[in-house]
């Protein structure tokens, strides 16, 4: 299996031992070899080649179930365990006194100051207990209300046993703000007197999954920073006329840079601020469920912010706590610290924050970002990844992190059947979307990141003459058999500015002139209008098992993405997506919406992202054209430039009568309606191109047919 490289850290350490201390004449092969996995022999019968492995599968296995052993003896199971965000951080309970707690393993004392005592640093001590922790209770104030008021200011002051005095966020605050004019955040206490509820039960898992990669600062026409209400108004009855299903939201997790696209957080617990409240965000959350739609989020635990005043970084006043100590601590080009994952108290606040988010908020699963990263100890960097099966394994791996990745799917799975988890990783490691009972890490799918790419690259380096029409074939289905792949044509990453976006690598300038249905198409338009359907449809029906689209990308947006900073003079202008271009009716990327809506309908209605991968009967390199069925749908694409064809014969397995579905040529989504909708085909008995069927068809663009039976 080829994949792309990564581009992420050094430091390389020994791999974990077994989980039992070895007896006396037992060496730890002889520890491995009497582990049991109960679902191994499934995981080997999809891939024989894993078999030199098994020793690497048994022991992280091991590793896995010790800590779940650990887990139950230590803390009464991963239930409690990860329920540790109703002990940590400020927790009102039922006399309205307030029960503060924090680890803090390296501190001399620790204070709480705030609104609530004038700001004064000494008048309110913690408590030190035991492993690291520290304990504080205010009682309620004599009119029996809490001593914090809801919407005030608190600041955990650290001292060290050097000597400093220190001004921390808790890392469990559920809530940070950041002043107009300030560079820091603070931490504000949240406990309104009539919180949010949700009322819409969760939607059930969706057996195809179309997902709208989503960021709430720029769902706006507006040069400003979007709120959760303006998504819940204005995005969420888009997305549903869309046809997805499915939400990935960006940038939640509170992060003090608006410009790292949410992926260098500061506060963990803390939804980002500066779209609204918490309670903004469950009603968003609540009437997407209303409307079935999941959403997921993006949530980031391979790497965390280096700010410490409003970050967990040095919280205790050591460079390490939640981390490793440097160098092994810091990834060198992300410039962030990284998490220890065999602290026994870095896995509660992780495992507890993965909880939080489905428990508070209600989403409905993850993305997991910098899965690579998390995965080797070289963290991807200056790393190319073969598929050759030894990278994989071995003393480059960091099995605390694939144990924690393992572990953190296991008790989402178990805790919430639904769930969906969605792995980033580059490097292809084998068994990532199998469950763990089979030795796998358990997610429910990866990211194809190899199929954007290849569209940049062909649409950068080739001319259409040139484009090699197997080559894409392959790229589009060269994915590991039984683990599920969300396929996108583009991300937010393609978006970003220093790249395009598909639309912008196609038409560029002329989008801003020549996109008025009012005036006939120019070649430039025309060509980039057609293959802007062509190559999602495609990647939508050959890519994978899920679909992935980014806001505002379904209908050609016209410009990349760039947030304010001080090289664009702190500007919104590119920090949005310009929906209206949508409403105007007489402009045609309204025609490009119209057939992405499409698109995801008629998936809708024969599920062929739920069927098991296509059958290719053509890529025809002369004539640029794909064929392939899938779920009895039959797809046809001719790539060719100039050349159309009358009576193409192309092979088909079901017998019977075929009418078109979908066609990119159609006039509503700015074609040239040279297809009869009415035609009937009929298949012939001539076996062709390996199926028991074949029809002639005409190919002027990308009909899509699908199978109706002969009653």
């Amino acid at each position: 299996m080829s994949v792309l490289g990564a581009c992420q850290c050094q430091c390389i350490r020994a791999a974990a031992v077994g989980a039992r201390l070895v007896s006396t004449g037992e060496t730890m092969a002889d520890q491995e070899d009497n582990v049991t996995i109960p679902g191994y022999s499934r995981l080997l019968q999809m891939d024989p080649y894993l078999k030199p492995y098994e020793r690497d599968f048994k022991r992280r296995y091991e590793l896995l179930q010790k800590q779940l052993l650990q887990l139950e003896e230590a803390e009464g199971g991963f239930d409690l365990f990860t329920r540790s965000y109703k002990t940590f951080g400020v927790q009102r309970r039922p006399d309205n006194s307030l029960f503060f707690k924090e680890w803090a393993p390296a501190a001399e004392a620790l204070f709480l100051t705030g609104d609530f005592n004038n700001w004064d640093k000494f008048s309110h001590p913690y408590t030190k207990k035991e492993f690291g922790k520290w304990e504080l209770i205010l009682p309620p104030k004599h009119d029996k209300s809490p001593a914090v008021d809801h919407n005030t200011k608190l600041k955990v002051v650290v001292h060290t046993k050097e000597g400093k005095r220190l001004y921390r966020i808790s890392p469990w605050a559920k809530y940070v703000i950041k002043e107009e004019k300030s560079v820091i955040y603070d931490w504000v206490h949240w406990d309104p007197p009539q919180p949010y509820i949700q009322i819409h039960p969760r939607p059930k898992k969706p057996t195809s999954l179309r997902i709208y990669e989503a960021h709430v600062g720029i769902a706006s026409p507006e040069g400003k920073i979007a709120s959760y209400t303006n998504f819940t108004i204005n995005v969420l009855p888009r997305i549903k006329d869309l046809g997805y299903n499915c939400i990935q939201l960006m940038a939640v997790m509170e992060h003090a840079y608006y410009a790292s696209f949410g992926y260098q957080i500061t506060s963990f617990f803390a939804a980002s601020s500066r779209y609204g409240t918490p309670d903004e965000l469950k009603q968003l959350i609540d009437v997407a469920h209303s409307l079935g739609i999941l959403v997921l989020l993006d949530v980031v635990h391979s790497h965390a912010s280096k700010n410490t005043e409003d970050g967990l970084n040095q919280f205790d006043g050591s460079d390490s706590c939640f981390f490793h100590s440097p160098p092994r601590g810091e990834h060198s080009l992300w410039d962030s610290r990284l998490f220890n994952y065999s602290s026994w108290e870095v896995l509660r606040f992780l495992l507890s924050n993965l909880r939080w988010w489905m428990e508070e908020y209600r989403f409905d699963g993850f993305r997991f970002d910098g899965i690579t990263s998390m995965l080797y100890h070289h963290h991807g960097i200056g790393t190319g990844f073969s598929g050759d099966y030894s990278e994989y394994f071995g003393l480059q791996v960091d099995e605390d992190s694939l144990v924690y990745l393992m572990l953190s799917n296991h008790i989402l799975h178990t805790l919430y059947p639904d769930c969906i988890t969605i792995a980033e990783d580059v490097s292809g490691m084998p068994a990532l979307c199998r469950g763990v009972e089979e030795g796998g890490l358990g997610f429910d799918y990866r990211l194809a990141m190899a199929i954007p790419d290849k569209w940049i690259q062909i649409l950068k380096e080739l001319k259409d003459e040139d484009w090699n029409i197997g080559n894409i074939v392959h790229t589009l289905t060269n994915r590991r058999y039984g683990e599920n792949c969300v396929a996108y044509a583009e991300s937010h990453d393609q978006a970003l500015v220093g790249d395009k976006s598909l639309a912008f690598w196609l038409m560029d300038k002329e989008m801003y002139t020549n996109m008025s249905s009012m005036i006939p198409m120019t070649p430039i338009i025309d060509r980039g209008m057609q293959l802007h359907k062509m190559i999602r449809l495609l990647t939508h029906g050959l890519g994978g098992e899920g679909y992935l689209n980014f806001m505002g990308n379904e209908f050609g947006h016209p410009e990349w993405l760039d947030f304010p900073r001080e090289g664009n003079n702190q500007s919104y202008h590119y920090a949005r997506r310009q929906f209206n271009l949508v409403d105007m009716d007489h402009l045609r990327y309204c025609q490009l919406y119209a057939f992405d809506r499409d698109m995801n309908r008629t998936e809708d209605k024969y599920g062929w992202l739920a069927a098991p991968p296509a059958f290719v009967s053509a890529k025809h390199e002369e004539d640029k054209v794909i064929v392939f069925d899938r779920a009895n749908v039959l797809f046809i694409f001719n790539f060719h430039p100039s050349k159309s064809f009358q009576d193409y014969r192309v092979a088909v397995e079901v017998p019977g009568k075929y009418k078109i579905k979908l066609d990119s040529d159609a006039v509503q989504y700015g074609g040239h309606g040279r297809l009869d909708h009415n035609t009937e085909f009929f298949t012939e008995p001539l076996p062709f191109s390996g199926r028991s069927n074949s029809i002639k068809v005409n190919i002027f663009s990308i009909p899509l047919l699908t199978h109706q039976s002969i009653m």
